[in-house]
This record gives structure tokens, sequence and C-alpha cells, in this order.
């Protein structure tokens, strides 16, 4: 997984590529996501930004959520109404959240063959996919060990 700071580097590549603005306020919306061990709630981000910007109101998040996601640097997570930064904003094809019902910890993932399915079975259906997400709910390695462990001692 990339350090924050390349994530950073590599939205400035891709806006700048693209011709779009990379303004202080999206590259700080940016950074907060980018540095959380979790998924952040707008209102989480809001007031961390305003701390640093008094004038910061909820359309200033949602406006720079907004670019964020049209420009693939981040994914919302509809089950958590939740943002966390994607790792590879390069990657054009649909993704699978592994999100752990334990620690909150959210890992993308890409099974491209599951997409290709998913596109295909569409298709058969007459139906064109603009945005493919999957959230897959559980349980991460390390809860999982630690609730065996808890188990255990219980015995």
């Amino acid at each position: 997984m990339p350090e924050p700071l390349s994530l950073i580097d590599q939205a400035e590549r891709q806006c700048l590529a693209r011709g779009v603005r990379f303004t202080p306020i999206r590259r700080r919306v940016l950074e907060m996501i980018a540095t959380s061990h979790g998924a952040l709630k707008a209102y989480d981000l809001l007031d961390q930004l305003a701390k640093e910007h008094g004038a910061a109101r909820p359309p200033t998040i949602y406006r720079a959520l907004d670019f964020l996601l049209e420009q693939g640097l981040v994914h919302r997570i509809e089950s958590l109404n939740a943002y966390l930064a994607c790792h590879c904003p390069e990657h054009q094809h649909g993704f699978q959240l592994l999100i752990c019902r334990g620690c909150g910890r959210v890992e993308e993932m890409h099974d491209d063959d599951l997409g290709t399915r998913l596109v295909a079975s569409a298709d058969r259906h007459g139906f064109s996919i603009e945005r493919q997400t999957i959230e897959l709910e559980g349980r991460c390695q390390d809860c999982t060990s630690q609730a065996a462990v808890m188990a255990e001692n219980a015995q």
C-alpha cells in the first residue's frame, strides 16, 4: 500500500494530467482521508478542517469529496456513509471493499475476474454498469485471530 504522501503526489500528477484543479482544500481533505486508519465520515472531516480553516462549512467538504470521488481518488463506503482513500487511482475497473466489523479497518481489493463476470452478466440483461463497488463485511485476520484467542482463553 503506498504511503499517504505518495498518494498526494500521485493525485497532483493525475489532476495536472486531466487539467483539473487540485486546490489546497481538496488536497487537505485527501490528506486527512489518506492518513486516517479507517474510513472517515464527512462531518469528521469537517470537524478536522474547521480547526484549520474556521470558515469551513458542510458544502466545503461535500464539494471537495465530490471532486475527489469524480477523480477516483477516494471511495465512498455506502454502508458506512464514509470515505476511504483509493490506493490505486490509476485502476479503472470495479473494486471490492473488505470492511472489518471488529476494528473498522477497510481494505480495497481488486478481483478483475469478478468485475469482468459482473459486467458480462449485466450485459446479458441489457444493463450498462457505470460504477461498480462491492462491500464485503466480516472480520479481518487480526480480529478473527483475537476472537479465537479470547474463546480459547474462556475455556
